[in-house]
């Protein structure tokens, strides 16, 4: 059995190349005939996409502030159990997360957790020795945090990268690992505009191969391999062990509209009794067979609601599937496919599914960005009255019309907005279907997903 040997990669700050320089180095590890596991710090979706291209591998998201310590070693151990190395993209800065005084949420805690080294990517455009200075500052601002070299990105010439590597030695602080001239990374145009997951569309293989060159040339991708910590295996203590019998059957939504999924939420299902299906509500015709539950995810319905409303088919199987009685549970996209329209920015409105008596409207910015807790207001497939759940929001959307009260539907979560302490009744649950715009992380809950499975069982 292999021992992977884990490294973080963080930013002094977001936008410093922390993707572009993650993807290279996971791509070219990989070109060492070594198998790279990577993970994301953080509930992003989109970055995870990016990694997994690059590696071949899964990503998994390791988050301290929805999870907890145990889950993070667990799920870190089991999913690197047949890696050589362990790649750990930080999200932010290295001590940005969601405590502006504690490191909860951020990536110096899985850090920490992980007792991992880092290397810090630093933008150094227009610096020399106040490079060192913002270095020294990360190094001394949490001593627990061993922060083994430096990336600098940016940089305008040979001479500058002298007098970089120069003033770190000179600060007696972690030396220069590498430093990426100006130009060098090729442009992730669609990660920037934020519209797409990754494929091989929106990431060419040629895009990752540059990046593993520029990293090859300006990088020393040896030091960074001695610096890597092997941790050793710790036991799966999230979920049971062994083959459980599969007791329901859930369908999950996949397809280019929805694909928002935390993959070891779909595995926490499956170990603990669930049968996955998948089906697309963007091409097929009907439903899988035999569904005791199914899942839709978030996505972007917005971009595909063409071929959603134009796929009546699957709209009505949809339709007669919540007639049934039987158990739905949608998250964000999935929230605005079961609604009755949805209206894009220049106006136009195109019909959903019309399980929800809503109509959701695309906006040209953010709505809602941020960690939430979510408190159940009654019992629910998610378990009694007063559970807590945490998640995260993220969405251009918004609801602009709602009948949903006078058709029986009833708010399903107090939402604790983490940025605001602002508290709120958000979501819809009537009968046996519950939809609501956060996005839940419930692998590290065990009592969450026997809760689902069991009530998926007794509605059969």
């Amino acid at each position: 059995m292999k021992h992977a040997r884990f490294l973080v990669i963080a930013g002094t700050a977001s936008g410093v190349g922390k993707t572009s320089i993650s993807l290279g180095l996971a791509r070219a590890i990989r070109r060492r005939s070594l198998c790279v596991q990577p993970f994301k710090v953080g509930p992003d979706y989109l970055d995870p996409s990016y990694l997994s291209r690059a590696t071949g591998c899964t990503c998994y998201n390791l988050d301290g502030w929805m999870t907890d310590r145990t889950y993070v070693h667990s799920l870190s151990a089991r999913a690197a159990e047949d890696a050589d190395i362990a790649l750990v993209e930080g999200v932010m800065g290295l001590f940005d997360g969601a405590d502006p005084a504690a490191l909860s949420g951020s990536t110096a805690e899985i850090a920490r957790w992980l007792d991992s080294p880092v290397v810090l990517i630093a933008d150094a455009h227009g610096q020399s020795r106040s490079f060192a200075a913002i270095v020294k500052g990360f190094v001394d601002f949490e001593p627990q945090i061993r922060i083994a070299g430096v990336i600098a990105n940016r940089i305008g010439s040979d001479r500058h990268r002298q007098w970089l590597a120069e003033s770190l030695r000179a600060a007696d602080i972690p030396p220069l690992l590498g430093a990426i001239p100006r130009g060098e990374l090729p442009s992730l145009e669609s990660r920037h505009l934020g519209l797409n997951t990754a494929d091989r569309q929106s990431l060419p293989d040629l895009v990752i191969e540059q990046l593993a060159d520029a990293c090859e040339r300006y990088v020393d991708i040896d030091a960074i391999l001695s610096s890597t910590r092997s941790m050793p295996r710790l036991d799966d203590v999230s979920l049971p062990f062994g083959v459980v019998t599969k007791r329901v059957r859930i369908g999950v939504a996949r397809d280019a509209a929805f694909h928002f999924c935390y993959p070891d939420n779909l595995e926490a299902l499956s170990r603990c009794g669930a049968e996955i299906v998948y089906f697309s509500p963007m091409s097929d015709s009907t439903l899988p067979d035999s569904l005791d539950g199914i899942y839709l995810p978030g996505g972007y319905p917005e971009i595909h609601a063409a071929r959603l409303s134009n796929n009546q088919p699957m709209v009505e199987a949809i339709r007669n599937y919540v007639a049934a009685g039987k158990c739905l549970y949608a998250e964000c996209g999935g929230l605005m496919y079961l609604g009755s329209e949805i209206e894009m920015l220049d106006g136009k409105r195109l019909s959903m599914t019309g399980v929800l008596p809503i109509v959701t409207r695309m906006l040209d910015r953010k709505k809602t960005l941020g960690y939430v807790e979510t408190t159940l207001l009654s019992d629910t497939l998610w378990g009694q009255k007063g559970t807590t759940i945490r998640g995260h929001e993220f969405h251009y959307s918004e609801i602009v019309e709602d009948r949903s009260a006078s058709e029986g539907w009833k708010p399903i979560y107090a939402v604790r907005r983490r940025r605001s302490n602002k508290v709120d009744s958000v979501g819809f649950y009537k009968k046996n279907v519950l939809a609501a715009y956060p996005h839940l992380h419930w692998a590290a809950r065990y009592d969450l997903v026997k809760h689902f499975i069991q009530h998926c069982e007794d509605l059969r």
